[in-house]
Parts: structure tokens; sequence; C-alpha cells
């Protein structure tokens, strides 16, 4: 296991964890139906962020300002050295800076479409000597790149990750899933009978871990288990059985036991078929008694940073003993008879399940623990 040292979140909601945490837990959404039913940040108040880094915000692409904002407060609360070789960067995203190949003249250069110079200007901003790593793997590219520093940080080639996950909002994203007809024209509704499909959303976000040993009970929330598996069965579709996710539950659950699960964090995009999968593989393992949310309905899927951004949101949860609840539910809409939680509500359970699915089959599981 590792133990989570810092984070922070960028998002409408606001500029750090805490920010975030307390609209969410209020019931604040950030998604505008006016807007096209996404949630975009304000790009002024994202320059004026950025620039408190000592940064200018000119040199960089809105994605890369709210990376780096992130990463910036989360290694500043961390107290680690981010520049030392015993520290890796890794980075999570779908698309980068994608809208720039629509751009036939703009200030920064053919490279910056690249995802590898996106990740090697975060790791250079804190003068970090190693190689990044980039983590693209569909939406589950944030858990991914947190079972990626698990690993790293067990066979001891670092001592400290700084995971960074980020996606803004362009034409081009906008336009590929519309062409799936897969976003809703009001706020989504996860895992409810009236739900039309997911709305889009911008984040940044980063976490920070430190390698953790066994023998060592420090008190704190610890990334324990993580698993990813592909069911291979469309290249949008989910599995109808919910195969790819039921195999990843299963590993992790084999490696932790069952016991004090406080909740589940669903990938919960509210497409028809998505929540169906999520709700088939629940039952397959027979975790229908747990509580179940989502929080698309507050920043809309984030793309490379939604298994960041969610993680870091359910962990604050779990810190105070809460269950955030799942907005926008009302009547149950899957098969399977899941327990989705509809207001905030005490928990006991010291752990939850992160869940995240994306298109080409592919499926991540996370199991965090909070230790006392």
């Amino acid at each position: 296991m590792i133990r989570l040292l810092g984070d922070c979140i960028v998002s409408p909601l606001g500029f750090s964890s805490r920010e975030n945490f307390n609209a969410v837990k209020s019931g604040q959404s950030s998604i505008r139906e006016e807007d096209g039913a996404v949630s975009r940040i304000d790009r002024s108040l994202l320059s004026r962020c950025f620039n408190s880094t000592g940064a200018i915000s000119g040199d960089y692409t809105p994605l890369e300002q709210a990376m780096i904002c992130a990463a910036f407060h989360a290694v500043k609360q961390s107290g680690i050295d981010a520049s030392s070789p015993r520290t890796i960067f890794i980075i999570s995203t779908t698309k980068g800076n994608v809208e720039l190949l629509g751009e036939t003249v703009h200030p920064y250069g053919p490279q910056r479409i690249y995802l590898w110079h996106t990740a090697r200007l975060v790791s250079d901003f804190f003068n970090n000597p190693n190689k990044p790593f980039v983590v693209s793997n569909a939406c589950i590219s944030g858990s991914c790149a947190q079972i990626t520093a698990k690993r790293l940080m067990e066979r001891r080639l670092y001592d400290y990750a700084v995971v960074v996950g980020g996606d803004m909002l362009s034409e081009f994203i906008v336009s590929g899933f519309q062409s799936f007809q897969s976003l809703s024209p009001v706020r989504c509704r996860p895992f409810d009978a009236g739900r039309k499909g997911l709305n889009l959303g911008e984040a940044g976000a980063a976490m920070v871990y430190g390698r953790h040993e066994e023998n060592d009970h420090m008190p704190g929330l610890y990334l324990t288990a993580g698993a990813i598996r592909n069911d291979a069965n469309h290249i949008s579709g989910p599995s109808r059985t919910g195969e790819g996710l039921y195999l990843a539950l299963e590993e992790v659950l084999e490696q932790t036991g069952r016991d004090s699960l406080a909740f589940i964090n669903a990938h919960g995009t509210a497409t028809l078929y998505n929540d169906q999968m999520e709700a088939v593989s629940l039952s397959r393992s027979g975790l229908l008694a747990i509580p179940v949310n989502s929080l698309k309905a507050y920043l809309g899927h984030t793309l490379g940073a939604a298994g960041v951004v969610e993680s870091i949101l359910s962990l604050m949860a779990l810190n105070e003993g809460i269950v955030l609840p799942s907005l926008g539910y009302e009547i149950h809409g899957v098969t399977e008879n899941i327990n989705v939680i509809t207001q905030c509500i005490p928990t006991t359970g010291n752990r939850f399940l992160k869940m995240l699915s994306g298109f080409g089959g592919c499926n991540a599981v996370l199991l965090f623990e909070k230790k006392v």
C-alpha cells in the first residue's frame, strides 16, 4: 500500500480539494444547462490561480495551467522534494492539448500536441530530473496512474509519486461524444430511470503518494489495492455481463477481503449501458448491500482527471466518516437492486472501492483505506 501525503483539485467548483469537497457536500453542481450541460473552468480564474505559482499563464495552455496548479498545491501540502530523483511524476490524460490540432496558428509550438511533451512540461516545472510516465487509457487513466505509482514504489524504484490528472473540453472532444449519442442535454442522473446520458467536465487534480512499509502503522489514508481488467467487448460499448469490471472487483476483494466497506464510488456516467453494467458487476460480486454513489452530476465526466478527482473527494468523505450522495437519482433505473445513496449519511467503515470503466472494454478498481 502507499500513503496519501497531499492532494488538490482544480475545477469549476473551486481551486482546492477542500473547496470542491464542501461544494459537493452541500449539493452544488458546476454543470450549466445553459452552456450545453457541460462543466467548464473559468479561464480568468484559472490564470489567476496559476500565476500564484510564480509562473506566467500565457506560456502554458489551460490544461497545463490546471495540472501544474493542482500539482503545485498538492506538493506544497505534502512537503516532499519534487525535484528529487526519488520522486516520479505520472501524468493521466485522455486527450492532452488536442484542441491545438484545429488551430493553424498558436504560440505554443508543434510539440505541444504530444502527451509526452505535456508530461515533461509538468515535471520540468518542478525541476524533476526523471522521465515522467504518461498514462492514457480512456476513462480509467486516473486509476491506472495511481496503480502505476503503487507498483513503482512497491518495487522501491521511487519514494514518492506525484499523480496528476487533467483534461479540458474542446470541439473535438464534445463532437466525439456527440457521435456516440451519449451526451445529455440536462444535468446527468446516474442510475436513474430517466437518465439521458453523460455531461462532460474540466478539471486538473493531483495526488502525492509516499512509499509505505508494511510494518509501519502510521495513521492516514492509503491506496491498498488496485486491479485493471479488459473484457474486449466493443470499442465503445461496455460488456452486458460486466465481465471486465467483475474480474477487477474480484481481484481486489480477493487481496483485501470484504469487511468494513463504507461505500462504493461508481463510475456512474448516467449512460444507459454503463450504469447497467456496473449494477450487474456489483450484483455478481455480492455487493448489493454496500452504499453506492456517483459524483458525475456534480462535476461532469472529467475524463483523464476523473479517477484522481473522484478518489480525492471519496477519500475526504471517508476521512470525515460520511458517504456523499449521488445527485440526480430518484427512480431506480437498473435491473439490479444496488444501494444508491441520495442523502449524506454517516459510516463507520474504514475502506471504499473506486470503480472506473472506459472505451475499449477497460475497467479498473481501487481500494482505499483509512488507518487510525
